[in-house]
Order: structure tokens, then sequence, then C-alpha cells
């Protein structure tokens, strides 16, 4: 089978296809003869090195995936052998076979197509954990999101839509007409306009109720101070330490020192009368069972038609290098996803 390694710190180029053995599944996994696989923001942050969670080089990428299982370790119902699923990879999913606890693979929906399987619990995982746990969206409220024409973007804005919640979505103009479509009210031009004037513009000074921040640093202030009375800003990535397909020192230094930390201090928040919360999906490996019925929650949503993935491009598992450079270039809407390839399956 063949997998996608990255063997140091670096550019896209230092991912390279290699061929491995099937993996055998350990009592309580089972292996999945994967199909397709999501590409992800934190899949680049590991790729630069400047990504905490991520292995130490050389290692295989990739938090999600979509397959059929065709071995059962110990413990295990045999009944699951054949059965299409969707799971959560803890690294390791540009991979054609993967052994995941059974625990973190669900049924695909049957309506659910294989691409936008293969991108659809990480960014709607992230999404709900972010609007409908920690900030209780609801009908009225006004939510800005951040690169909302990117994977967890877009899923933030689904779970809105779903909501009856107001979007001000920031993206680069070539996409707003998408974003209208997808049910963003409000787009915002971020490489020209500045999105904390015109939320407080568009909003007559009241402010939203809600803030999702991918960016990091100083638009982590901006988005704090964009919200009103009783608003939550949650925090799901530091993407600007990423500028560039090199890891950029400087780019990590100027995070650290436009990082909010006096705004975000307890005294402060108390007299803001404001909350701040974070998301990080993996950090959540050891709470399975509760990530597993979030996503029975999400999945319910799609069969009765109130979600709606978008996948962008779909490139083959050897294309990953071109793949992380598309979502660099900030060209992607929605998802971008890796293609397996056509595998037998193995006796025993």
């Amino acid at each position: 089978m063949r997998q996608v390694w990255i063997t140091q710190a670096g550019e896209p180029d230092v991912m390279r296809v290699q061929q491995a053995p099937l993996p055998h599944p350990k009592p309580g996994e089972v292996r999945i003869r994967v199909q397709a696989m999501g590409v992800n923001f934190a899949d680049i942050m590991g790729r630069l090195g400047i990504y905490p969670d991520a292995p130490r080089p050389p290692f295989i990428p990739g938090y999600e995936v979509t397959g059929t299982i065709d071995l059962v370790g110990k413990e295990v119902d045999s009944a699951l052998v054949g059965q299409d699923v969707i799971a959560l990879t803890n690294f390791g999913g540009y991979s054609e076979a993967v052994c995941v606890p059974a625990l973190s693979a669900l049924p695909r929906p049957s309506g659910m197509a294989i691409e936008q399987a293969a991108g659809f619990l990480l960014p709607y995982l992230t999404a709900y954990i972010a609007l409908v746990e920690l900030a209780r969206v609801r009908s009225g409220d006004r939510v800005l999101i951040h690169a909302a024409a990117g994977g967890v973007g877009l899923a933030a804005v689904d779970l809105c839509r779903r909501a009856g919640a107001t979007v001000f979505g920031t993206a680069s103009p070539s996409k707003h007409d998408f974003l209208r479509e997808r049910g963003v009210e409000y787009p915002i031009n971020y490489r020209q306009d500045d999105f904390e004037k015109v939320v407080r513009d568009l909003t007559d000074g009241r402010g939203v109720h809600i803030a999702l921040d991918s960016i990091g640093g100083r638009s982590w202030l901006k988005s704090f101070r964009s919200l009103a009375p009783a608003g939550r800003i949650i925090l799901h990535g530091i993407s600007s330490a990423a500028p560039g397909t090199r890891r950029s020192l400087w780019a990590a230094a100027r995070i650290a020192l436009t990082t909010p930390w006096i705004a975000f201090n307890p005294i402060a928040l108390t007299s803001a009368n404001k909350g701040v919360m974070g998301v990080n999906l993996a950090r959540l490996w050891e709470h399975a069972d509760q990530v597993r019925g979030w996503a029975e929650a999400l999945l319910g949503w799609f069969d009765e038609g109130q979600l709606d993935p978008h996948v962008d491009r779909v490139f083959d598992l050897a294309g990953a290098p071109a793949a992380h450079r598309y979502i660099q270039e900030r060209r992607n809407l929605g998802k971008v996803v890796l293609r397996a390839a056509a595998t037998e399956p193995e006796a025993g």
C-alpha cells in the first residue's frame, strides 16, 4: 500500500510516497481500506514543524479518512467487516490502509459521497464543538467567522444556517459570491477592509455574539473587541503562523508579540463581560465516546438534509504536495481531499 510521509520540516516537496505492508489491527481496533482522506491545515502546520501535537518527522500526516473495514482485531464484532465508515485518525491518515479504535469509526451515510465523507469529520466536529457545545449558537445570533470559505469555515456557516444565525464571514473578494450562496449575509474583504470596523458599522456598534477565529495574533484582539456584551470568541487555530510554504520564525515571533495576553486575563474578561474559549480536536483522543456522540449528531443532521459538505478539489494521494500548496495559496473553497487507489482486500 502507499503512504505519504513528511520526511522533514519544510515545503510541500518534503512529502514522499512510500510503500508499506498492510497494518494489522490491535485488540479493539479495525482496519480500514481507505478510499479517500481529508487535507487539513493541521497537516500543513505539522509539515512546517510548528504544530505542537504533531509527531517529530518522519511521520504520516492525516486526521480523517473514509473507506471500508476489511479486518478487525480481538474484542471487535466481526460483523463490522465490509462496513463503509468514516473515521478520525491520530495522524497517519495519508495511507491506503489505517487501523483505528472501533469507537472512532462511524458508518458512512448512504447519501454521503466518498469525497464528502473524507473531509467531513474534522471540520464539522471543530465547528460543532465551537458553536454548539461552547458558544451555544441560537437563532438570531450574529456570528463572525474568519476564513469562512475554508473547510472549518464552511462547516461553521452550515451550522449557523441551520441554527438561524446571521453570518459575517471574512474571505478574499473572489469568494464572496460563493459565500453568499452558502448563507453568509455579510462577506468581508479581509485583504482591504478592517473587519472590526466593518462589523461595528454593519451592527450599528452592537457587535457580534460569537466570533470563530483561526487566524491568531492581533486578529484575536480585534475579534474580541468585535463582541457584544456576553459575547464569546472561540479560538481554533493560528493560520497566521504559516504565511508561506516555508517555516517563518518572524511569523511566530509576530504572533507571540501580538497575542492579547492582557485582554484575555481573568480580571479583564470579568470587566469586559466576554468569554474566550478554544477548540483543539487533537486533544480529545482520550474522549472518543464523547467525540463519537457529537459525530453521530452531525451525521444525523446530514441524513436529514440539514448539512451540505462542500468539496473543492480532489487530488491523488501522490498529489499531496500540490494539495498543500493549493490550500496555502488560499485557493480552496471548502475541503480539499486526497483519493487513494483502489485496492483488493487481503484475506484474513
